[in-house]
């Protein structure tokens, strides 16, 4: 590596995200690790992530449609709050229009566990599907997708403020993952690119 000048990726600082200590209900895991899906809006996850930038913590909730692994709806916030998914979900609602048959799973923190959340997924007849405690691998697909935008792109820079990586994860996610990034999954096609095809088939 030294003679080929090759420097491997450091993982930064890690931060829990998840608040499982709480004394809100919690949904049963209808997903139960099958994260294959038919058709567009059968089957959402969500779940939350960190980046670090010198001005503090940045935290980012995503949701994911399985169909096609595209971000559908995402949000950006300085604190780990309720707001933060509840952004991200209103994105993915008006972008997708879900019909009532939908399925959303997450882990079980306190922001997805929290009364307005709950009662959100509850008036759209959506069903909410939570991990099992402490397992990431109910989440698998999610956890993939961060762990690739951390390679990819996160621990390349060095945030000196959150305005500067709020900037590099929309780029990201709106112009590079949904649209150009090819997945095996998919059969080489983009998020985009694969819902086009399969909705003109």
């Amino acid at each position: 590596m030294q003679e080929l000048d090759i420097c491997t990726v450091a993982k930064k600082k890690y931060r829990a995200t998840t608040d499982s200590k709480h004394t809100q209900p919690v949904a049963e895991n209808h997903l139960n690790r099958d994260f294959r899906a038919d058709k567009p809006n059968q089957a959402w996850v969500a779940d939350i992530t960190y980046i670090y930038t010198q001005e503090g913590w940045l935290y980012l909730s995503t949701i994911m449609d399985l169909y096609s692994r595209k971000i559908i709806g995402w949000s950006l916030r300085n604190r780990l709050t309720k707001e933060l998914v509840m952004a991200a979900l209103h994105m993915a609602m008006k972008q997708r229009k879900p019909s009532s048959s939908l399925l959303l799973h997450s882990d079980r923190g306190s922001q997805y566990a929290s009364e307005l959340y709950q009662t959100l997924l509850k008036r759209n007849g959506i069903l909410c599907s939570m991990s099992g405690k402490g397992n990431c691998w109910d989440n698998a697909v999610m956890e993939s997708f961060y762990r690739t935008l951390k390679i990819e792109l996160i621990y390349q820079r060095n945030y000196e403020t959150r305005m500067e990586a709020q900037r590099d994860i929309f780029e990201y996610i709106e112009i590079f993952y949904n649209r150009e990034r090819l997945h095996s999954s998919l059969g080489y096609y983009s998020p985009e690119e694969y819902e086009k095809m399969t909705r003109v088939a």
